[in-house]
């Protein structure tokens, strides 16, 4: 084989060991998506349709835009807020789209494609009646200073409905970019099922993609009210990119494939930025990623090839950097493992990280290659395992052990910074901030599927609506964990998990704690419980140190292992003592707060012949925990 081909082989099975692993809290991704996919109807302006169902929303916003002589109606609010702002809403849509283009038979299976299409359809909607003639577009209505003025429910605002617009007087490439975006995406999304409304949509694009290319500028310096809270940071070219790419997906045509391929890649900044960020803002990241796919199906102009390998090496940066293996600066971690990038909403960078880490595992699958920019070799279930993981602290596997989807699992917030949750009656502008903002009061309303901002890099939450920078829910926090979660309660891959649990009792895991330098695979050694007549010598425990990270001075190492019962029969009533824990374990049910002794969770009191659990913990030092096995069955003495 030589040594070369031991390190891949080596590699694949510690990948493959890895999302073996990352199973050890598996959440019900398939409740979590009907949830993420109904918050969108939570969010709608406009006359709602039968059939809604969100019983607390009613209609709003059905005068917007009356005042310029159009009609405005629908669309999306924001966040907690109730103005419309076009440029992350925009995005919303274009991450919706994605998601069904890449994991369209997923939401089919998990019975919400149809849901999708609609809250797709419902952005879409609102663009064309945003967009009346090619070189105009409607940007926002309402704007913020007002409406932060009011705490009210969206059905009862009094709040100013300006609408504000760009045009080529007034450009912004930014905004007019990211909706042709969306509307390119949302071609493809409907092409077969509704050809004569995607054709409408690609005509929008298009039209807009020669709007913003034509007449460039930033659309908050002609929509200034946007600038305080969605100013355009990144600029116009990634957006220019952005939508090109779309555009060239949904129509093959070859103008926009040199547009972003040929000499604008450069100098729009397209293989010139390497982030560790992708948002609303800044699309450098998914510009890189989509070139990257083309590179991996092989179905472009030679000519091209060079310019995309340039992305590739760009979107490597990236998912090297999620890894912790870049060459460069790696994605700052906070001590629970959540990727930290802002104190504003950062949880918007986490959802977003986990599809592309998620898209890229399934791209790169498909073309059978790998990760080539990290330091040491990757597998694809490596990126699969890294999008979850993060999934995984938001449903709840983090310090807090609560989710930050609003009405997913037992514990989540309470008080979420969100007008039309928060309020159970019609009251005046300043009356609601009296009544229903300042109270410890729990929200009367559960705003299913609702992301919100998300605990500080040190993992903490304060649950108060005045937190607004963790506590309010926003549109784009919830859109890219469609695709994602999508993917994940329908790609359990059995034969991989079946592999990589056979990798633990194998040769090459002691080659594998060679090259790591620091994973071990053991049998945790135990002595029978004569007295009770039990042997505990049939359960076996596996566990590795699989990803270690660097918040502020700390060093943080994160294991996870699994519990096997390899007796004759099922087991119950086990117990464990845990020793040289200096961190909190996800995976057992730990019977008291300062104990040390734990059982099977809560959700799985029984343990079948066979049958495995998965735990994890971090700890600020790379050495293991000891689990000793107290208990075992009651009901398997006589097996020995």
């Amino acid at each position: 084989m030589g040594v070369n081909g031991a390190y891949v082989l080596l590699g694949c099975v510690f990948g493959l060991l890895l999302l073996a692993l990352s199973t050890a809290n598996a959440y019900d991704y398939g409740d979590a998506l009907d949830k993420a996919v109904k918050y969108f109807e939570a969010q709608r302006s406009g006359r709602l349709p039968p059939g809604h169902r969100v019983s607390w929303r009613g209609d709003s916003g059905l005068h917007d835009g009356q005042q310029e002589g159009l009609d405005l109606s629908g669309g999306y609010y924001d966040a907690g807020d109730n103005v419309k702002f076009g440029l992350p809403m925009a995005y919303t849509i274009t991450m919706l789209s994605w998601s069904v283009i890449e994991y369209k038979h997923q939401l089919q299976a998990s019975r919400q494609l149809d849901y999708a299409l609609e809250a797709i359809k419902w952005g879409t909607d609102y663009f064309i009646k945003a967009h009346p003639e090619p070189n105009v577009l409607w940007g926002e209505v309402g704007d913020g200073d007002s409406d932060h003025d009011c705490w009210m429910r969206p059905e009862d605002m009094t709040t100013s409905r300006k609408a504000y617009k760009i045009d080529s007087n007034n450009p912004g490439s930014d905004l007019a970019g990211e909706t042709s975006a969306a509307m390119a995406a949302a071609s493809i999304v409907f092409k077969q099922s509704d050809p004569e409304y995607s054709a409408t949509l690609l005509r929008h694009a298009r039209e807009l993609f020669t709007f913003a290319d034509t007449y460039r500028g930033t659309y908050d310096n002609s929509i200034p009210v946007a600038k305080k809270y969605y100013k355009s940071w990144s600029g116009f070219n990634d957006e220019l990119l952005w939508a090109a790419e779309w555009l060239y997906d949904a129509t093959g045509d070859a103008q926009f494939l040199e547009y972003f391929g040929g000499v604008n890649a450069a100098n729009l900044g397209g293989t010139g930025w390497a982030l560790n960020q992708f948002s609303w803002d800044n699309k450098y990241v998914g510009v890189q990623l989509k070139a990257t796919k083309l590179l991996l199906d092989g179905r472009v102009d030679r000519a091209y090839i060079p310019t995309l390998q340039l992305y590739k090496s760009k979107v490597e940066y990236f998912l090297c950097a999620a890894l912790q293996k870049n060459a460069g600066e790696q994605i700052t971690k906070s001590p629970g493992g959540m990727f930290w990038i802002q104190t504003w909403n950062n949880m918007q960078y986490v959802t977003s990280a986990a599809f592309l880490l998620t898209v890229a595992s399934d791209y790169y699958e498909a073309a059978h290659a790998t990760l080539s920019h990290c330091t040491s070799p990757v597998t694809n279930s490596e990126l699969l395992a890294a999008g979850k993981e993060q999934v995984d602290y938001i449903l709840g596997n983090n310090n807090r052990g609560q989710s930050y989807m609003i009405g997913f699992g037992n514990s989540y917030p309470q008080r979420v910074h969100h007008r039309a949750a928060s309020i159970p009656e019609p009251v005046a502008c300043k009356e609601g901030f009296d009544r229903f903002y300042f109270t410890q009061n729990n929200n009367p309303h559960v705003i299913e599927g609702a992301i919100t901002g998300g605990p500080d890099a040190n993992d903490n939450y304060n649950d108060q609506r005045n937190q607004y920078a963790m506590s309010e829910p926003v549109l784009y926090n919830t859109a890219p964990l469609v695709g994602t979660l999508a993917r994940l309660s329908q790609g359990r891959d059995i034969a991989v998990n079946t592999m990589a649990s056979a990798a633990f009792g194998s040769g090459l895991n002691q080659d594998v704690v060679a090259i790591r330098g620091s994973h071990e695979s053991r049998r945790t050694r135990r002595r029978p419980n004569r007295k009770r007549g039990q042997s505990n010598d049939c359960i076996s425990i596996t566990q590795s140190l699989i990803d270690k990270w660097t918040a502020g001075r700390h060093v943080y190492f994160k294991s996870a292992g699994k519990i096997t019962n390899n007796c004759k029969t099922r087991i119950t009533g086990s117990k464990f003592v845990v020793r040289n824990l200096y961190g909190t374990l996800w995976g057992l049910h730990r019977e008291s707060e300062n104990g040390n002794m734990y059982t099977l969770p809560d959700t799985k009191g029984t343990l079948e012949v066979g049958e495995s659990i998965y735990y994890s913990y971090i700890q600020k030092r790379p050495f293991k925990a000891r689990i000793v096995v107290l208990a075992a069955c009651p009901t398997c003495a006589a097996q020995h």
